[in-house]
């Protein structure tokens, strides 16, 4: 496939792949959802993103 075939159910305009795009960055942000968490959290692990926050100081 090259940059130029459009697959089904992909927008073909810019705004629409630009729409796409801040939808996945917002799933990105909201991060995992409560039950992956609480899942995490009953195998005594924390999650990615707490072990990260963990290494780095507050406001970097």
């Amino acid at each position: 496939m090259t940059v130029l075939d459009e697959a089904p159910g992909e927008p073909t305009d810019a705004r629409g792949r630009v729409a796409e795009l801040h939808e996945i960055r917002a799933q990105a942000l909201a991060g995992p959802s409560e039950k992956a968490t609480q899942a995490q959290h009953a195998k005594g692990k924390l999650t990615a993103r707490e072990r990260i926050e963990l290494l780095l100081d507050a406001g970097s």
